[in-house]
């Protein structure tokens, strides 16, 4: 992971829903992993009820959607290794950093607003 903001990255994903419930978190993983096959470079923040993906030991949820763990997991074979987690959506879910699957650097409003302009390309999921 990278302790700072990414500087003028090629692409930030911001995956802002929880892992169950719908196909957005897989969705923009999925966008995520294949920017990274085709050379771009890639950073995702967590924000919302999206950091809820970064919590250890996920199982399967309702009617057999996949657990995100494993997509996790291999970001980093994809060279995606600049993580960023919503400080304030930490606080509303009593989350700390260490408590996360990834290495993830905690950001505040402002600094999200210099992270988001910081890239070329944002996709929102």
């Amino acid at each position: 992971m990278s302790s700072s903001l990414a500087a003028n990255g090629d692409m930030l994903v911001i995956l802002r829903h929880a892992p169950h419930g719908s196909s957005w978190l897989r969705e923009g993983l999925d966008a995520a992993l294949v920017a990274a096959a085709f050379g771009q470079r890639v950073s995702l923040l967590f924000q919302g009820d999206g950091i809820m993906a970064l919590v250890p030991g996920q199982e399967p949820g309702a009617l057999g959607q996949k657990g995100t763990a494993a997509t996790l997991d291999m970001l980093a074979m994809y060279d995606i290794e600049s993580f960023y987690a919503d400080a304030s959506a930490l606080d509303r879910f009593d989350m700390a950093p260490d408590d996360l699957q990834l290495p993830s650097l905690p950001v505040d409003g402002a600094t999200i607003a210099q992270l988001i302009a910081s890239h070329r390309l944002v996709l929102t999921f």
